[in-house]
């Protein structure tokens, strides 16, 4: 939590207002110190709750003693059956974009050690197993809607996680100290990036990881090909890289 406390994101995004900084966080994240910090560095945040986290409203905060105010999320929204559900479409991403209904009901409250969050409770439109999610965002600006497209963002962070274990070995660290982790990510990051800056003779079409490595591979080689022919070309060009490779081979 302390490394949380004290990250600086001007050293990853350069100058930046911290109320535009969004953390979203899924379920298995729902940890009320992760929270405290994000609340602490002036961040908005949508997270994803478990059934028995503890909420309440504004009007049971004021009318009813401490230990009986809150319940679990689950039970709140089951207790305010007054709540409309509003029916929104949303398209789907991927390859194929379909349209999906969901329904949402949604309300002002109180998130036990976070503090006043807006509250929502969603679910696909006609689902049979009446699958639902709970989400909360500490922006009291944010509209249901917003809430809801903002948290399925979360899924482009999966995917991301999904290649540079696969392809980039983020999951193969054999360090023990928590710089050198650190270390290992910000590689794996930064590969990640260098992969995706349209190496050149990729096609804008092609979008397997295997193939940007490649082609990546290949650019890199051309340009080393292009400068030993741009060097010998050159007058005395023959003499300074016999003399480039006598220093690479003997390191004088």
């Amino acid at each position: 939590m302390a490394s949380l406390r004290t990250l600086d994101l001007e050293d990853y995004l350069g100058a930046s207002d911290r109320r535009e900084v969004l953390v979203l966080a899924e379920s298995g994240e729902d940890n009320k110190k992760i929270e405290k910090a994000i609340a602490a560095n002036g961040w908005h945040c949508i997270l994803a709750l478990g059934k028995t986290r503890s909420v309440t409203s504004e009007a049971r905060a004021l009318t009813t003693r401490t230990a009986q105010q809150w319940c679990h999320i689950d039970t709140f929204f089951r207790r305010h059956r007054r709540l409309k559900w509003h029916t929104m479409r949303l398209t789907t991403h991927g390859n194929t974009r379909k349209r999906m209904d969901m329904r949402v009901r949604h309300t002002s409250g109180s998130l036990r050690s976070v503090g006043k969050v807006e509250l929502v409770c969603s679910e696909l439109r006609n689902r049979p197993d009446g699958r639902r999610t709970y989400l909360a965002c500490n922006d009291l600006r944010a509209t249901a809607r917003q809430i809801v497209m903002g948290y399925r963002l979360r899924w482009a962070v999966e995917l991301f996680h999904k290649s540079v274990k696969q392809q980039l070995g983020f999951e193969e660290v054999a360090t023990h100290g928590f710089d050198a982790v650190t270390a290992h990510v910000h590689w794996v990051y930064s590969a990640y990036i260098l992969l995706h800056m349209s190496p050149p003779g990729l096609s804008p079409g092609v979008q397997s990881m295997g193939d940007k490595q490649r082609a990546l591979q290949q650019g890199l080689a051309d340009q080393e090909k292009r400068h030993i022919l741009q060097q010998l070309t050159q007058i005395g060009g023959v003499q300074r890289y016999k003399a480039e490779l006598r220093q690479a081979l003997t390191g004088t």
